[in-house]
């Protein structure tokens, strides 16, 4: 008997797979195809089991679909742009692109060494000019279509970091990278206009039916439609301030309106009064979320200028308060303070008039100076001259009516969702390409031209300014309308580009005409599976639902969702924390792989929790999945002398003894429980623990008194000459081959080997995925519990096609039920669960 040794196996498998490039795979219509896709890696350095747990997710779908006879797409590449590498650049004096370079490289054995299935021919990088040409190409695209656009504003600056960050990337007021408080500036930024598509994302993942609804949930807050109307609150010196409203019904109880201290008036009227810049400074800087989410004290001030309240033709004092934000909304509200709990605070904290103009329906409004908090429900109008009566509904449309016939508003739609900022003051991104000529103005960069390539020489200073401005010969240009000397854009694109569309990169790799041909990604694309973290919720999965969408609008894609099924797994802890170097508790799975093996370290990670929970990382399991294939070396190994080879009659077609009809039921049942586990459910822990049962069911058949096939029986049983029944061989090759072919997307290593052990010379592919008889795997007779009045009271062995009255009479005559029903009036006898479940109901 050989012993089980996991390097040796999987060295020899996966030099095997590569010469043979057996997961390469080319378009072919007379088979389904299946993309199976996981969110690609950022070139690190060294990747832990936290990272590989969703690539071995995603590997054993794309394995289970090869066998079941799709056409499997399954590449993978490196989002390779970034601030850790250019950080690292600062630190050390080196350039980016070798640090990345040789990470990837790294990286990609540690993948390899996992017996990952990726067609490497298509594997990218982001940082490749190959690549990034076509974020060029699509931007160039993008402003031509007005979709690409360029304006100064106030913009998220991380100050260690030192770039711009879009909204998405502030996390509690921090950045999302590094984790330090971010501060605001006023720059010239390029934006995408993904506020185009607000309504079209939105209301598409009310269709997303096989997301998370956590990450739906999240995408519409983050879109945040709100239905209401714009009001102009007129200067007394000229122009209007706008607010956005969704209770234009309170109106009559508008006495102030608050401004952000971003607003544009700020900045104009600080000019008059430089104190009012300094002190609108101060808001500027506080905690942006907690700014958003009034978890700050509210706090304004006077500007010392009034508006005129449209609709009482009351002038009102403008006041500028920390709680509201430039970006959102026009950046000024209306203070509503009896309606309006955050308003109710700011005008109880500063003296500021406090009107009661809706009441609840049924009773009578409360006085002003009687509030202790806002009533912020729906009800019925008062003190709102014509209005007085009207619910807040009807109110709502009359009003707004009104405002437009005055022509000083409209009812309107507002969403939190503000165009993506795309711009960074970094080196390692996708340069901008565009042009600034003095005659010209903005000039895209001709088609021609792509790439504009980075220099390979950049100072990196850190300073936050862009490292691309301090290289004469990227900067001077010239200009490819008038041919004069120009400019160029020195930002470069932020790295959320890059990760947008690559997934439709992958159908065509190596074209050098477009970033993809149209016709491959409409056999390929849309990614059926994709899998990843549910941290890119908001970031990565919006955005690459926008360019879909801006790809479809090019006439390059027939579809609008990137992904058809997304599945978030959970992170890998250790100590109670997720991994991270900075703490210390990473697990590197080479590690594991020299001291386990690759095919434990997967069947390890996929048995210990369902793919979406987290897993508290132990060695001590890691070991038990490795008994567990052993165990499984040890039961094929022995047998497949017996059972190789041809010649073993179906054991359909034969007839088995009680045992032999037992293990093949459970066979069939275990190929049914994992199928339906593995697809569509994607519960891969109850997968393997199927198999663990089937395993225990072999040991014991071939573990009987009057079987000799393992162990010292085996050898006996040789001596004397006996030969096992066929109908023994029979089923136990059936229930072996099996076993095998189901562990091998967890366990591909192992499973090629034993397959070949067994006597088969092509790959445990070509065999496919094993088939179940319903009949076979259904048990000929079962066990049903009894209730009476909800408490189980008896146990049934019944015929497992036993009829439901049958059943009720059964379960009536049982001595045990009988004992709890004696002397009581039983009221029904209800058979549940298609004859799963009998309750029995008494007085």
């Amino acid at each position: 008997m050989a012993d089980y040794r996991p390097q040796t196996i999987e060295k020899k498998w996966q030099d095997r797979w590569q010469r043979s490039g057996t997961f390469q795979v080319a378009e072919d219509p007379s088979k389904p195809k299946f993309y199976c896709l996981e969110m690609f890696a950022y070139p690190s350095g060294h990747a832990h089991v936290g990272h590989v747990k969703n690539y071995i997710i995603g590997d054993v779908v794309a394995r289970m679909k090869r066998m079941r006879g799709f056409n499997v797409l399954h590449p993978f590449g490196w989002d390779a742009f970034g601030l850790p590498a250019e950080n690292a650049a600062i630190k050390s004096g080196t350039h980016p692109e070798p640090w990345t370079l040789e990470n990837i490289a790294h990286m990609k054995g540690q993948l390899q060494r996992l017996g990952i299935s990726y067609d490497w021919s298509r594997e990218i990088a982001t940082c490749t000019p190959e690549y990034y040409r076509w974020n060029q190409w699509l931007f160039t695209r993008m402003f031509e279509k007005g979709l690409a656009y360029r304006r100064r504003s106030s913009v998220n600056w991380c100050p260690s970091c030192n770039t711009v960050l879009a909204n998405e990337q502030v996390v509690d007021g921090d950045c999302w990278r590094c984790g330090t408080p971010v501060d605001t500036r006023d720059l010239e930024q390029w934006f995408f206009r993904i506020t185009a598509y607000a309504d079209e994302l939105l209301d598409a993942t009310f269709h997303l039916q096989d997301w998370p609804e956590k990450v739906l949930t999240m995408q519409r807050n983050w879109i945040g439609r709100s239905d209401g109307a714009r009001l102009q609150f007129a200067l007394p010196d000229g122009g209007a301030i706008d607010v956005f409203t969704t209770r234009i019904d309170t109106i009559y109880g508008a006495t102030f309106v608050l401004l952000a201290p971003e607003h544009e008036l700020v900045a104009e009227w600080s000019r008059a009064d430089p104190s009012l810049r300094e002190r609108a400074q101060q808001f500027r800087s506080l905690d942006r979320t907690a700014r958003l989410t009034g978890e700050i004290e509210k706090e304004g001030f006077d500007t010392g200028k009034t508006a005129m309240n449209p609709f009482t033709n009351e002038p009102v004092p403008v006041w500028i308060a920390n709680f509201v934000l430039g970006e959102y909304g026009t950046g000024a509200v209306m203070g509503v303070p009896a309606h309006d709990q955050r308003d109710f605070e700011f005008a109880r904290k500063y003296g500021l008039p406090v009107r009661v103009v809706v009441r609840p329906p049924g009773a009578a409004a409360p006085a002003d100076e009687d509030l202790v908090a806002a009533a912020s429900d729906d009800g019925v109008l008062v003190n709102s001259g014509p209005y007085d009566g009207l619910d807040s509904e009807a109110a709502r449309g009359r009003l707004s009516e009104e405002a437009r016939r005055r022509g000083i508003g409209e009812p309107t739609v507002q969403y939190r969702l503000k165009d993506w900022g795309i711009s960074r003051q970094r080196y390692w991104g996708t340069p901008i390409p565009m042009i600034y000529c003095p005659t010209d103005g903005i000039v895209p960069v001709p088609d021609g031209q792509l790439p504009v390539t980075l220099p390979k020489v950049a100072e990196f200073s850190g300073r936050g300014d862009s490292p691309l401005a301090h290289v004469p010969e990227f900067v001077n240009a010239q200009c490819p309308k008038c041919g004069g000397p120009a400019k160029r854009e020195t930002d470069t694109m932020d790295t959320f580009v890059d990760s947008s569309w690559y997934f439709l990169r992958y159908c065509d790799p190596r074209n050098e005409r477009l970033p993809f041909d149209p016709a491959t990604v409409r056999y390929w694309g849309p990614v059926d599976f994709y899998s990843g973290g549910v941290e890119h919720a908001i970031l990565h999965l919006i955005y690459s639902r926008f360019f879909t969408r801006v790809f479809r609008d090019l006439g390059m894609l027939a579809f609008d969702e990137p992904f058809t099924r997304l599945l978030t797994q959970g992170m890998v802890l250790k100590d109670g924390q997720v991994m991270s170097k900075s703490k210390g508790n990473v697990v590197d799975p080479d590690d594991m792989i020299q001291k386990y093996g690759a095919d434990a370290l997967r069947t390890y990670i996929m048995f210990v929790a369902p793919p979406e929970k987290e897993i508290e990382w132990t060695d001590a399991g890691l070991e038990g999945s490795f008994r567990f294939l052993a165990r499984v070396w040890r039961l094929i190994d022995q047998v497949a002398d017996t059972i190789g080879g041809e010649g073993i009659p179906a054991p359909g077609a034969l007839q088995l003894d009680a045992a032999e009809r037992a293990l093949r039921r459970k066979t069939h049942d275990t190929i049914r429980r994992v199928t339906q586990d593995l697809d569509p459910r994607v519960h891969l822990n109850t997968a393997i623990s199927a198999m663990m049962e089937l395993v225990n069911e072999l040991y014991a058949f071939c573990d009987r008194e009057e079987c000799s096939l393992l162990g010292r029986k085996a050898q006996a049983a040789l001596e004397r000459g006996l030969v096992e029944r066929r109908e023994t061989i029979a089923v136990l090759k059936e229930s072996a081959e099996a076993l095998v072919r189901m562990l091998s997307p967890f366990a591909p290593h192992m499973a090629e080997e034993l397959w070949e052990r067994l006597g088969h010379a092509e790959g445990i592919e070509a065999a496919g995925w094993p088939a179940f008889d319903a009949g076979v795997a259904r048990a000929d007779e079962i066990v049903v519990p009894v209730q009476v009045n909800g408490k189980v009271r008896a146990r049934l062995t019944v015929p497992a096609d036993v009829a439901e009255d049958e059943l009720r009479e059964r379960a009536l005559s049982d001595v045990q039920v009988q004992a709890h029903t004696a002397g009581k009036k039983v009221k029904k006898v209800v058979v549940a669960g298609g004859g799963k479940l009998v309750s029995v109901v008494v007085a």
